[in-house]
């Protein structure tokens, strides 16, 4: 996936005359030198996208011309019809992208343009006062389309005059480094963006390949996006206006009459996504709230999927764009959809303030989540279906595309969603001792032997540490599977759900584990304990500091002792997860269960030498440690034992 193309620049109208007397240079942020490296050198196979970029960022200045005209009917005018123009000059070899959207300042031309960490959008956020920001929603959005204008041009003109402002502003640059700020003329409000073209780019002075690129990306933009043609021939030539773009939502139409590869160019005009989209629903609601959509699941994460929090639905009233980012309809776990919900039942004005307290919000987030929740039932099923394919069976694996992806997110949503829970959790996947595969908590419940009453887990940070755990020797021993959990937050996600199926989760790694076991051998394991509570005592004196207590366990076969912790405390791992995030997490003391089988817990029982003895208990503690993936006290000393205890032996 390629970084999310966008700037939200504003662009508007031409005039011929932009010279001045005075100009300024203005050296580029160091970002943007190395974003338009990067655009003109590794975008180059896909340069068309520059025409849709330029063209959605002119959509994005209209829009916020006409959100702000709600309440300043003025900064219209007499220019009240709102359009995209594209002006093609042959003879100067220029292809210009108008707009008569909301225009720029020179301070906004600077710090849009010549830096990444600012949009227009959000420049428009900082200027208001507090009281105003209630009841605005246009947030800009980061990214790199307008310089995508370098893809085909040699040099690139932005001309630009603010709505209710006199005052005209140049940018122009030639993408070495540096640009100029002049003063300039134009008639009107909006920006004009004039590319130079390059000589292996001055197809885009042709009408057909316009056309095919604005039919291709830009056929979804409300606003008309016209160029003027020739039409007739001979004597009957004349230059007119038509419109490109059918400028009708894609989410208003009927789903049979939206083809896949209109999906597939609407997706990546929406979310500036090279690859095409692993699954969409097309959704309609009817009755008390009426309401539109169209959701996409892309087929890759950002890089950023965590740490980003934003939403990439983009919400709709009545098909006039309201905001980006609506995190009021989607929950934070389900950032990574990508499209559109258009409401007919919230006002224009809406604000986010308005949005947090509205139960029409509230009807639409269940319908989003509702929506997303069957559409990745529906991949789960379809994975678990064999259908045939050139004469093979075979079973789709886009949901384990999406798990692979995604699936932190989801578990994300069950800590935190407790309306969604009990179907997020026939959505989660693991892996398990069974195989090297994905494995759902339902398929697990259904392998279970007869006799097992828990779903068993245990916590590593590593698979290999997690199928090598000695906590789980017995459970294999007995035929039980276990789940694996790798993920940081995996041991949270199995507290908040506590059952599944009716089925416990427990821990190989808390507390006295109930193995299934008959009379005979219940009676077999109280009497070792009896026969070892000498050492178990000696043992539990020699490391009283670091063990809360010593005890013969039945959870081992191979290894000669582990730790674990009590059964509702928390276990070793999550202290550490809570640490390494920088929470001050008490040290608690953990239970030391030796394998009363193994030979090294046999000949301790007749070890005298009390200094030996507490050499080698300090060493079953930190071998312990070291089987469980975490590191002894003091490596140094337990290298120190390991070593004198080898040479005596």
């Amino acid at each position: 996936m390629r970084p999310p193309l966008g700037i939200a620049i504003l662009l508007a109208p031409q005039t011929e005359n932009c010279m001045s007397t005075t100009a300024e240079k203005h050296v580029f942020q160091a970002e943007v030198n190395e974003v338009l490296a990067l655009v003109v050198n590794s975008l180059y196979s896909h340069r068309e996208v520059f025409l849709r970029e330029l063209i959605s960022n002119a959509a994005d200045a209209i829009d916020q011309l006409n959100f702000k005209s709600l309440t300043d009917h003025s900064l219209l005018g007499d220019d009240k019809e709102l359009r995209i123009e594209l002006i093609r000059d042959d003879k100067a070899g220029t292809l210009t992208i108008r707009d008569n959207g909301v225009g720029m300042t020179r301070e906004e031309l600077i710090g849009n343009l010549g830096t990444i960490a600012r949009s227009g959008s959000k420049k428009l956020m900082q200027s208001l006062s507090a009281e105003q920001k209630k009841d605005i929603t246009l947030i800009g959005q980061f990214g790199v389309g307008f310089y995508s204008a370098f893809l085909v041009a040699d040099s690139v003109t932005v001309i630009s005059r603010k709505a209710g402002s006199a005052e005209t502003w140049v940018w122009e640059s030639q993408a070495k480094g540096d640009f100029e700020v002049r003063t300039g003329e134009r008639a009107g409000r909006g920006t004009d963006v004039i590319l130079r073209l390059k000589d292996d780019a001055k197809d885009y002075l042709n009408e057909w390949p316009v056309r095919e690129v604005i039919g291709k990306y830009s056929d979804y933009v409300r606003w008309p996006i016209r160029m003027e043609v020739e039409r007739g021939g001979g004597d009957e030539k004349k230059q007119e206006w038509t419109t490109l773009n059918q400028a009708r939502a894609l989410w208003t139409k009927s789903k049979a009459d939206v083809t896949d590869e209109q999906h597939h160019e609407f997706y990546k005009a929406l979310s500036h996504d090279w690859a095409e989209p692993l699954a969409w629903t097309h959704f309609k609601v009817e009755g008390t709230h009426e309401l539109t959509g169209l959701l996409y699941i892309p087929r890759k994460a950002p890089f950023d999927l965590v740490e980003k929090r934003k939403s990439g639905v983009k919400l709709f009233v009545k098909r006039v764009f309201i905001m980006d980012d609506a995190q009021e309809i989607v929950p934070e776990w389900l950032r990574f959809l990508r499209g559109v919900v258009d409401s007919e039942d919230l006002p224009l004005n809406v604000s986010r303030e308005i949005l947090q307290k509205d139960a029409t919000t509230r009807f639409i987030k269940k319908q989003v989540v509702g929506k997303t929740l069957t559409l990745l039932e529906e991949l789960a099923a379809e994975g678990e279906t064999e259908r045939e394919v050139d004469g093979e069976k075979q079973k789709s694996d886009r949901f384990l595309t999406f798990w692979t992806e995604f699936g932190r997110l989801l578990k994300e949503g069950v800590y935190h969603d407790i309306d969604a829970r009990d179907r997020l959790a026939k959505l989660l996947r693991f892996r398990s001792t069974k195989d090297d595969g994905w494995h759902g908590l339902q398929s697990y419940v259904a392998r279970m032997p007869a006799d097992q009453k828990a779903i068993y887990y245990v916590a590593a940070d590593s698979l290999a540490t997690a199928k090598s755990s000695p906590h789980i020797e017995a459970l294999g021993k007995r035929g039980c599977e276990v789940l694996l959990l790798t993920d940081a937050i995996d041991e949270w996600i199995v507290d908040a759900l506590r059952k599944f199926d009716d089925k416990d989760f427990v821990s190989a790694a808390k507390g006295a584990l109930d193995l299934p076991e008959t009379d005979e051998q219940k009676q077999a394991k109280e009497a070792k304990a009896k026969e070892l509570a000498p050492l178990t005592e000696r043992m539990q004196k020699a490391l009283d500091t670091q063990v809360k207590s010593v005890r013969v366990t039945d959870r081992l076969t191979d290894s000669p002792a582990c730790l674990v912790s009590d059964e509702h405390g928390m276990s070793a791992r999550q202290e550490r997860v809570l640490r390494e995030a920088g929470q001050d997490v008490p040290q608690q003391k953990r239970i030391l269960e030796l394998n009363a089988d193994h030979a090294v817990v046999k000949k301790l029982t007749g070890l005298a030498d009390d200094a030996e003895f507490a050499d080698w208990a300090a060493l079953l503690h930190d071998q312990a440690l070291l089987a469980e993936g975490a590191m002894p006290a003091d490596p140094a000393a337990f290298a120190r034992r390991l070593t004198a205890l080898m040479g005596k032996a």
